[in-house]
């Protein structure tokens, strides 16, 4: 029909789709595990697969067979897959305009030797992750204070000996110092941007599910979840979260979030037996960015639209 949403399909790994659907007591129902799974179109054959290459590891352990099984996570994968609670609240707290940019970047150079090359390679990945672009060999900026997560970094690696960090107000990259300008030749910011397009669409789909007149069944409720949760993941795994300033405007990241927080709120409102781990820890942000984003001009809404646009 004109004008109807087509809905976007989401790729989910089958490893994601396990470890979203850990609860709060470290087990996973494998009744619900494999009807998700089928509902997004994998079948028995490829979740037990799975299952069995993560007790091979030891990092669960199975009960049971089939949908019948008793599932329970380790805490060397529980460890691994917590969620970044923080960083997901510095987003919604920047699209709120609580986290003005105060003008100062970060640096941070280190030079580890030819010797330790694996750890060299671990932290500029890490740095990378943690939102810095490099400015040149070795030398890495953000304009966020970075630097309690880089000293974590640098601890676990042992390589603090190496690392050299300084802050300034007056950065020039090549011929350009103008700080919006210096963002958009050091980010990818039109690749960044199209994954929150893609994931401002894939919300106002699971939107429309979630508003229309039908009731969703538990295992539908969790499917819509796991979409949301792997497509946000996706979405901001390279977001370097720069502040609003430094980007183009109307971003689409702080639209996307605003439908996504608006599809938490409404997930809230079904009654589960259990909620998966995940849910339970985003779900006291973005509830909170739901209430703000339902009383501002037009975010929030099912479009995802904004009467300042």
């Amino acid at each position: 029909m004109p004008g109807e949403r087509v809905e976007e399909t989401v790729e989910i790994p089958t490893r994601v789709l396990v470890e979203s659907m850990i609860r709060e007591d470290a087990t996973i129902d494998a009744g619900e595990l494999y009807a998700v799974a089928n509902t997004l179109g994998m079948s028995d054959q490829q979740v037990r697969l799975h299952i069995r290459r993560l007790v091979a590891d030891g990092l669960i352990t199975q009960e049971g067979r089939g949908r019948k099984a008793s599932l329970r996570v380790g805490a060397e994968m529980q460890s691994s897959i917590g969620p970044n609670v923080e960083f997901v609240r510095f987003m919604y707290d920047q699209d709120r305009g609580q986290a003005e940019w105060d003008g100062v970047w970060h640096l941070v150079g280190f030079a580890v030797p030819e010797t330790r090359r694996a750890d060299r390679d671990a932290v500029r990945d890490g740095i990378v992750r943690l939102g810095g672009a490099a400015i040149q060999g070795g030398l890495y900026v953000s304009p966020n204070a970075w630097e309690p997560y880089i000293d974590i970094l640098a601890d676990r690696l042992d390589i603090g000996e190496y690392l050299t960090r300084l802050t300034t107000t007056d950065l020039r990259v090549g011929d350009l110092d103008s700080p919006r300008r210096i963002a958009a030749r050091l980010w990818p910011l039109d690749k960044i941007a199209a994954g929150h397009e893609r994931l401002l669409g894939v919300a106002r789909a699971r939107l429309d599910r979630l508003t229309g007149p039908a009731e969703l069944s538990q295992s539908e409720v969790l499917t819509v979840l796991v979409e949301l949760a792997a497509e946000f993941t996706r979405a901001t795994e390279y977001d370097p979260l720069l502040p609003p300033r430094l980007l183009p405007q109307p971003w689409p990241g702080t639209r996307a979030r605003a439908v996504l927080a608006t599809c938490w709120a409404r997930l809230t409102r079904y009654d589960l037996d259990s909620w998966p781990r995940m849910f339970q820890h985003y779900s006291e942000v973005i509830r909170h960015a739901a209430a703000d984003a339902s009383s501002a001009d037009g975010i929030g809404t099912a479009d995802g639209g904004s009467s300042t646009e």
